[in-house]
């Protein structure tokens, strides 16, 4: 475990001597990743002159080029301008990188992604969504609420959303709207006066010994929220309503039981994948509202934002057209192409409680299609970790295609202990029908050759398996 980056000193003693200032040269090493990205767009729109590298290409490196970004792909430690005046990392950089070796050499400061946006937030009402799952779409949905009720929030999301421009923004408004990540307990570096924690799960197993670990990581980030604030948690979730208990502050409760402050007890029959459910505020109707994207766990995560817009003073009517309107965030349960009757889907789950929420939602949408789930495992350390977990979470699509394993921070340990070929076995012992199919290109001629129409594709993971889905939607498309 790499504890150089971690916290030695209290929060405002981290934070007050990290702000970057207009003018300043400030380098990003891996930019390309979704809140490293995010935080980049933020300091060029406060005037500094942001440059970084990533090995990877990627759309978000493609949007910062075009702002006037200088992106390398090289990581070796020679394309680092000798003028910078500030370094940032993500918690995904270890100490043996080679431009972090370069940055130490030359003296320059070096500081941490979750440093700098907890420095940015202290000006502001921060308002801070953690948990393993759901944060995206719950931090999108906040900001697209408060957008439209044009109090022009700062926000800093970990995928793009369309709807509101893309990842981040910097706002005129008092609020600072930051997705929180608990990997390395990052989201400890944060400033929040609102939190919130839609659930808590095993994962971050190459960081955290076990789930008790990451429980306490969430009991103390409970703890940082403002007492004057407000922290709106999941209390249907076991391990968050142990975790609530660290907060200082007021505590909102919210899921699909009576007994939380916030509950619904009324949800329609999904209709083309629209949830229409009515709220409630303890024991009063608080609203009717209607979400045009499938799941419960989406439901879920409506709760939460209403809170939280509640508590900040939102107007009931912004809230409720913001949830009609909103599309979500890219790469979560998106419609890529509907081609010759076949549905094209892309989606983010690359944890076995995502998996499984995901194929939920499709099979309660689709019903009696044929259902295809094309799966890229996210690190190697998280497939040895959850490899019974994962094997177990595929039973509700009809066809399974397996891709190798998706390299990101593993060490030569993890990368021989475990690998696709042995997480097909187990998933193969479960009944599904899987086929392992290693290289992205070749799962798309697969797919090609096998879908029919009415069939259902949905490609999951968190590396680069979208490609797929696009390509495979191309190639269809071409053969109108």
């Amino acid at each position: 475990m790499d504890n150089s980056l971690l916290h030695t000193t209290s929060v405002n003693d981290r934070l007050l001597n990290y702000k970057p200032l207009r003018g300043n040269r400030v380098y990003f090493i891996g930019i390309g990743g979704s809140g490293m990205s995010a935080l980049a767009r933020i300091l060029v729109s406060e005037g500094c002159i942001v440059a970084g590298s990533d090995i990877r290409p990627s759309p978000l490196i493609s949007s910062l080029e075009k702002i006037g970004v200088t992106v390398n792909s090289k990581q070796d430690g020679s394309m680092m301008p000798l003028e910078t005046d500030m370094v940032v990392v993500s918690a995904a950089i270890q100490e043996g990188n080679p431009e972090l070796k370069v940055a130490r050499q030359l003296g320059i400061k070096v500081v941490k992604y979750s440093q700098i946006l907890g420095s940015l937030m202290q000006g502001k009402r921060g308002i801070a969504i953690s948990g393993t799952h759901g944060k995206t779409t719950t931090s999108a949905m906040v900001s697209t609420i408060l957008k439209r009720a044009e109090l022009d929030p700062t926000y800093v999301i970990g995928g793009e959303v369309p709807d509101i421009g893309g990842n981040a923004h910097l706002g005129r408004g008092n609020f600072f709207v930051a997705e929180a990540c608990e990997y390395k307990s990052s989201f400890l570096d944060l400033v929040p006066h609102v939190g919130v924690i839609t659930n808590i799960d095993e994962d971050h197993l190459d960081y955290y010994s076990n789930l008790e670990e990451i429980i306490n990581a969430f009991g103390r980030f409970a703890r940082l929220i403002s007492e004057k604030g407000l922290l709106v948690v999941n209390d249907q979730d076991r391990n968050v309503a142990v975790a609530m208990k660290k907060a200082n502050c007021k505590v909102e409760t919210y899921s699909l039981r009576c007994s939380s402050h916030w509950h619904v007890k009324k949800i329609l029959p999904a209709i083309q994948g629209i949830n229409k459910f009515r709220v409630y505020k303890g024991n009063k109707i608080f609203d009717d509202f209607c979400l045009n994207i499938p799941g419960t766990h989406n439901i879920l995560n409506a709760l939460a934002a209403i809170a939280v817009c509640t508590f900040i003073g939102v107007d009931k009517e912004d809230i409720r057209t913001s949830l009609e309107s909103f599309k979500g965030a890219n790469r979560r349960f998106q419609i890529v192409g509907t081609k010759n009757d076949i549905i094209i889907i892309d989606d983010y789950a690359h944890h076995p409680t995502e998996i499984y929420v995901t194929l939920k939602a499709a099979r309660k949408l689709y019903q009696a299609r044929r259902i295809w789930c094309v799966y890229q495992p996210h690190q190697y350390s998280r497939t040895r970790h959850l490899l019974k977990k994962i094997s177990e979470s595929f039973y509700l699509a009809d066809e399974v295609v397996l891709a190798d394993i998706y390299e990101s921070r593993d060490n030569d340990f993890e990368k021989t202990s475990v690998s696709s070929l042995k997480l097909y076995e187990e998933i193969r012992k479960t009944g599904v029908n899987i086929q392992y199919c290693p290289q992205l290109e070749h799962i798309v001629n697969l797919l090609h050759s096998n879908v029919k129409p009415g069939d259902v594709i949905i490609t999951m993971g968190a590396g680069d398996i979208g490609k797929v889905a696009h390509e495979l939607a191309e190639k269809l498309g071409n053969n109108t």
